[in-house]
């Protein structure tokens, strides 16, 4: 439900509040107060002019958007109906750095903007709209992002909006936009995520928008801000402000609402609103990287063995990571991997086989850099590729720093993988529906990844590891088909890059809701 399109009748909400139980209806917190502007001439006298700017972060292709070959993706923005449009960024599915924004002057005495986006894939005949939106209104409507922003607060609602555990959630979080968002996770309707911000200029550049300071913040427009931790609660007013204010439309109670206050201490450590098992101030540490306290994120740190003495080695293919980050993207967990890009992502030296205790000395040296009190624990999970092992190919384990354990690691075989890519070249082509060398490697180190995670997210059915499920020759081969899920050996090395959703009858199960992703915490062990 979008906040911006809840206009019902008085007799609707009666109803509502009839059938409803009163957990269920969308209302603010009984001890958080209402803020609304009222009879503003001048929302920011401290600037001539107020330019509202959106910026596009990220564009990436859920599902197949042409046949033949990759989209050609351009943005539509319009800023208060002033229409801009970005160049065309051609043949590829993921943008990752886009590099383009629109910015428009808006009336200074007008509080709210409207905003919209579009995603388009242009084609030589008839270009085509891409869905990043909730499913609602008429075809354009249901794959546009509608939005309200206030020059205000500086916060925005409609199609996206800051949300909390106390409202209707927003699925996909705040600043990401996706298609999936409609629940059409297995239909064909050109789906894709977005990331963009929405921005307005300010005297000092601190981000807060002069009313805001001025009426809500009790801060000063003509000094940065940003940095202060004013309720010493360990997270900085740019973070509680970003996450923690929201527009709240319900009759006379529609205004502004602060889910965390930056002048009042709240125990973040203790607060984990998405249930991904990062708490707050976990969450501010990784926002640098895209994180949001109201939507599920997986950290995943890969370290790899390098090169043997004759110059030979592999590395993950770059593929694989994007093959994993949009299965879990179709339901709304956005996985961040750390392959170098943030910093972790070593480069161990190489040792043809290894042992137990290498990889407990590896997780020492090169995950927690010999620091009992790394944050990165709990946070990230941790995988190595190595060489070879002298006793398993692949495998999910427990790091143990003190008396702490966690299901948190795993291991992978760069030989075997390697092997899986064509031992059987004609049936392994088939079987992943491309003939590409390229592809079905980046398939197979992405499946068992997933696969590995899975373990540690604590998916372990009846079909989960099942021998059975290797060959065809094998007598239960077809017992745990249905089971369509990497987690089930008759799929881990193929095309599918899935886990089930438990809708296919007898021997299937619901890996998705099964998920417990508070795994990652570290617990006492004896």
């Amino acid at each position: 439900m979008r906040r911006n399109s809840i206009k019902v009748l008085c007799t609707l909400v009666i109803l509502a509040s009839l059938v409803l139980p009163a957990s269920a209806m969308v209302q603010p917190k009984k001890n958080m107060q209402l803020y609304k502007p009222l009879n503003v001439a001048d929302f920011d006298p401290l600037v001539d002019k107020i330019n509202v700017t959106v910026t596009i972060k990220e564009i990436r292709a859920l599902k197949t958007i042409d046949l033949l070959s990759n989209p050609d993706f351009y943005v539509k923005v319009k800023i208060n109906e002033k229409e801009f449009v970005s160049p065309v960024w051609e043949n590829t599915k993921y943008v990752e750095q886009p590099n383009w924004s629109a910015s428009a002057e808006v009336p200074k005495d007008y509080e709210f903007v409207n905003v919209s986006i579009e995603l388009w894939d242009k084609n030589s005949k008839i270009d085509r709209l891409c869905d990043i939106s909730p499913d609602e209104g008429n075809f354009t409507q249901a794959r546009t992002a509608d939005l309200t922003y206030s020059i205000a607060t500086g916060v925005w609602w409609g199609d996206d909006f800051a949300g909390g555990d106390d409202f209707f959630g927003d699925p996909s979080g705040y600043g990401r936009l996706s298609g999936i968002d409609d629940n059409s996770i297995y239909q064909q309707d050109r789906d894709c995520e977005l990331w963009f911000d929405i921005t307005q200029n300010d005297f000092d550049g601190d981000g807060l928008p002069y009313w805001l300071e001025t009426n809500m913040y009790n801060t000063s427009p003509l000094i940065d801000n940003r940095g202060e931790d004013a309720d010493q609660d360990g997270i900085p007013i740019e973070w509680e402000y970003k996450f923690g204010l929201t527009f709240f439309e319900w009759g006379h109670d529609a205004g502004y609402y602060m889910i965390y206050d930056p002048f009042t201490w709240e125990n973040h450590t203790a607060l984990d609103p998405d249930n991904d098992g990062l708490n707050n101030i976990e969450e501010y540490k990784t926002w640098q990287w895209g994180s949001d306290p109201f939507r599920q994120d997986i950290f995943l740190e890969i370290d790899q063995m390098g090169k043997d003495p004759q110059g030979k080695g592999t590395t993950v293919p770059i593929e694989s990571f994007d093959l994993v980050r949009d299965s879990y993207a179709k339901h709304n967990i956005v996985w961040h991997i750390d392959d170098g890009r943030l910093g972790g992502g070593e480069i161990v030296p190489f040792k043809e086989n290894l042992d137990e205790n290498d990889l407990s000395q590896y997780y020492w040296n090169y995950f927690m850099h010999n620091d009992v009190n790394n944050w990165r624990r709990g946070v990230f999970h941790w995988g190595f590729v190595g060489f070879n092992s002298t006793w398993a190919v692949g495998f999910t384990f427990s790091s143990r720093i003190g008396d702490t354990s966690a299901l948190d690691c795993f291991y992978l075989s760069r030989q075997y993988l390697d092997t899986r890519v064509k031992s059987v070249p004609l049936i392994d082509s088939l079987y992943r529906r491309t003939f590409n060398s390229t592809k079905q490697r980046a398939m197979v180190y992405g499946g068992v990844i997933m696969h590995e995670t899975g373990h540690s997210l604590g998916l372990e059915s009846q079909g989960v590891d099942n021998q059975d499920g290797k060959w065809p020759w094998q007598v239960n081969y077809w017992r745990f088909g249905p089971y369509r899920s990497v987690m089930n050996y008759r799929y881990t090395y193929s095309n599918l890059l899935d886990y089930s959703d438990g809708s296919r009858g007898k021997n299937d199960f619901d890996d998705w809701g099964a998920i417990d992703m508070t795994n990652i915490n570290p617990r006492h062990h004896w």
